[in-house]
């Protein structure tokens, strides 16, 4: 089956051809620019291929509920110019196939529930760290939406005694995203996040607010397996300071399997950061089944 897979991120758009197996055959990076010059590109480059079904993973907020007549829309969005695009019905119209649609971090939860180191756990959190923080959710083998869906990276949390930073967040300033997500990390040091390796304080801030993050997804979701993927889970430091400050948070409270074995619980992303596509071919493979 030739499926295509479209990662819709607020930076960059990868478009991809692959099949029902996990397979990526070919790929194209598009930078996120204006719908009208964006758009046209991955229309022609889907149409080229013949795909059978398309599965997208979008930055969102997102509309997923199927009785609205804005399901399929990009809503509010900070990203002005895609605000209320409906970007399902564009590729719809265009190609005639069945669409999956799901946010990118649920899509990215499903490549690696399905294909990745989650395969086979019925419960399981994808959080990525990077120019935002978004979590992709699976509760007893379901990707959760609710009346939205999740928007775990803005909760809020108990600052760290050494941080005098304000936040990022244009809506909430300090909430996990605000304090935590690349650009945070950047206008707090007054460099990126790659440059900043060597700097202990950098991380220990870093790994205490993402510890907080996953001490309160453990104990309202309960997952089998936290994956931690983005730009800044590439500094791999962080891992074993997250997974320290995560058993002090908790304080013996939970005893399970899991936290005893937390180095196989909260790990690194599996699918060589290409989670996104592969969950967008799974996507586009359920639509298909459906006729959606």
């Amino acid at each position: 089956m030739r499926i295509g897979s479209l990662e819709a991120g607020g930076t960059k758009m990868v478009c991809a051809i692959g099949d029902e197996n996990g397979s990526v055959f070919e790929k194209l990076v598009l930078p996120t620019l204006s719908p009208d010059v964006t758009m046209p590109k991955m229309l022609d480059y889907f149409k080229e291929r013949n795909v059978e079904a398309l599965g997208i993973g979008c930055f969102g907020p997102i509309c997923l509920d199927k009785t609205s007549p804005e399901y399929g829309s990009i809503t509010s969005t900070p990203k002005l110019e895609w605000k209320n695009y409906p970007i399902v019905n564009e590729f719809k119209k265009a190609l005639g196939v069945p669409i999956g649609f799901d946010t990118d971090v649920n899509a990215a939860c499903l490549g690696e529930a399905t294909f990745g180191c989650a395969k086979g756990l019925k419960n399981v959190i994808y959080l990525t760290i990077g120019t935002g923080i978004g979590a992709g959710i699976i509760v007893e083998g379901n990707l959760l939406h609710g009346n939205l869906h999740p928007e775990a990276g803005h909760i809020q949390l108990r600052r760290h005694p050494d941080d005098k930073y304000d936040g990022k967040c244009p809506y909430h300033l300090d909430c996990f995203e605000g304090l935590a997500a690349g650009p945070a990390i950047e206008e707090r040091w007054h460099k990126p996040a790659k440059e900043l390796a060597e700097e202990s304080i950098v991380w220990e801030i870093e790994a205490y607010y993402i510890a907080q993050a996953l001490a309160t997804y453990i104990l309202i979701l309960a997952p089998d397996k936290i994956i931690l993927g983005g730009g800044v889970m590439h500094q791999m430091q962080l891992f074993k300071l997250v997974r320290r400050y995560v058993k002090e948070i908790l304080a013996g409270y939970i005893q399970t399997n899991a936290i005893e074995d937390i180095d196989n619980y909260i790990v690194p992303a599996s699918l060589h950061d290409e989670q996104g596509i592969i969950g967008g071919l799974c996507l586009g493979k359920e639509a298909y089944g459906s006729g959606n």
